[in-house]
């Protein structure tokens, strides 16, 4: 009976104990006080666990295709900035400063085409230029979204949408702290933008890699042109400059000369300073004509090479005026190819003024109208040539 009595306290006691625990202000709930067996190991390990398991396979599939892209774009920036290294070495010029111009000049150089297509030709460009931009992964493998915007459905265009009104806000705030100490904004340092537009729908969506809609574009169009009517936009010049662009495309088209009319009723045009290595040339393109060629006085059998007179009938056949123009040409220095070489650019030169715009475009692909600087390459020392080296013999 004692024994028994002695159970019944033992076992009120661990009751009103477990009950304080659960009534105490202490972080542990009451299901653990309840379980002494599961150890703090087991508990926090528990929640990861869960959450590994709400990984869907889509997100997981997603998350792979992301890493391997990014994977993939870093290797090939590694490889471009390779092969930028050796090719400034081939140029002699320095790898740090190499540019893409200086790119886009080697190649020409070191591999000269004569294909019509510009795409065709052989070219080296960044990996972001030559691959598509696309998103990268936009939530973590639990499923919370990084951006703070994801759920807009468009949140870099959002996100711009809010630095725009953030560069409002402070440039107003400025305006306002100058006004109430009497100053006025700098005329010498107002920002000018004649000569520029803000960034066309279809470039603005390449940027934002999210396509965006018409409305949208203008409401980013307003939003702009509020920050740019501040009198101090001076001061977020840097970050206006990056959504606008020039007027007037970098690759204009030249303007092309009227021609004139001479004392026969013909119509001329005359090109000046035709150059090709030492070579330099004035021709004059007479229409009507009957073919006829002249050269120092002479007709085209003053090249003897066959090449030569190649190069001279190429820029006629090409724009289907061969037989239907007259050709003169005064040229002094250089050899017959130098020779020939400026008298095939003078010729297409003054060809444009006979042609229609798609004729000019045709030409200026086909590279007609670009000039030719390529010179002669020096004899290096301890070389043989100029690219040549010397035989090396073992022993």
């Amino acid at each position: 009976m004692a024994l028994r009595v002695f159970g019944l306290n033992i076992v009120k006691n661990n009751r009103n104990l477990l009950q304080n625990a659960c009534k105490s202000s202490a972080p542990v709930p009451c299901y653990m006080a309840a379980a002494p067996f599961a150890t703090d190991v087991t508990v926090q390990a528990a929640p990861a666990a869960v959450q590994k398991q709400r990984v869907s396979k889509a997100m997981r599939a997603y998350l792979k295709r992301a890493t391997e892209h990014d994977e993939f774009m870093k290797t090939q920036h590694l490889e471009f900035q390779i092969g930028k290294r050796h090719l400034a070495n081939m140029m002699g010029a320095d790898a740090e400063t190499f540019t893409q111009e200086d790119i886009d000049e080697a190649i020409s150089y070191l591999f000269p085409s004569g294909l019509y297509d510009q795409k065709a030709r052989p070219a080296m460009k960044s990996p972001e230029v030559v691959f598509p931009a696309r998103k990268a992964a936009e939530f973590d493998e639990t499923g919370r979204p990084f951006h703070s915007m994801f759920y807009t459905g468009k949140p870099n265009f959002f996100q711009l949408l809010h630095d725009i009104v953030e560069e409002t806000n402070k440039l107003a705030d400025l305006e306002e702290r100058m006004l109430r100490r009497g100053n006025k904004p700098d005329e010498n340092q107002k920002l000018e933008i004649a000569g520029f537009q803000l960034l066309p729908k279809d470039q603005l969506e390449l940027l934002l890699v999210e396509s965006i809609a018409d409305i949208e574009y203008s409401n980013f169009s307003n939003s702009m042109d509020r920050l740019i009517a501040s009198p101090y936009a001076y001061k977020s010049k840097a970050f206006i400059e990056r959504y606008l662009k020039p007027l007037m495309d970098q690759s204009k088209q030249l303007e092309v000369p009227k021609p004139r009319i001479d004392e026969e009723g013909r119509q001329y045009i005359t090109t000046y300073e035709c150059l090709r290595k030492t070579a330099r040339a004035d021709v004059t393109v007479r229409l009507p004509g009957t073919g006829k060629i002249s050269i120092n006085g002479k007709d085209i059998s003053y090249f003897e090479d066959e090449n030569c007179k190649e190069q001279l009938l190429f820029p006629l056949q090409f724009s289907e005026l061969l037989g239907k123009v007259d050709v003169e040409a005064n040229v002094e220095g250089g050899g017959p190819s130098g020779q020939a070489g400026a008298i095939r650019w003078g010729i297409a030169m003054s060809l444009r003024s006979f042609v229609d715009q798609e004729m000019i475009e045709s030409m200026r692909l086909a590279g007609l109208l670009t000039r030719d600087y390529r010179r002669r390459e020096r004899k290096k020392f301890g070389q043989e040539g100029a690219r040549r080296k010397y035989t090396w013999k073992k022993r």
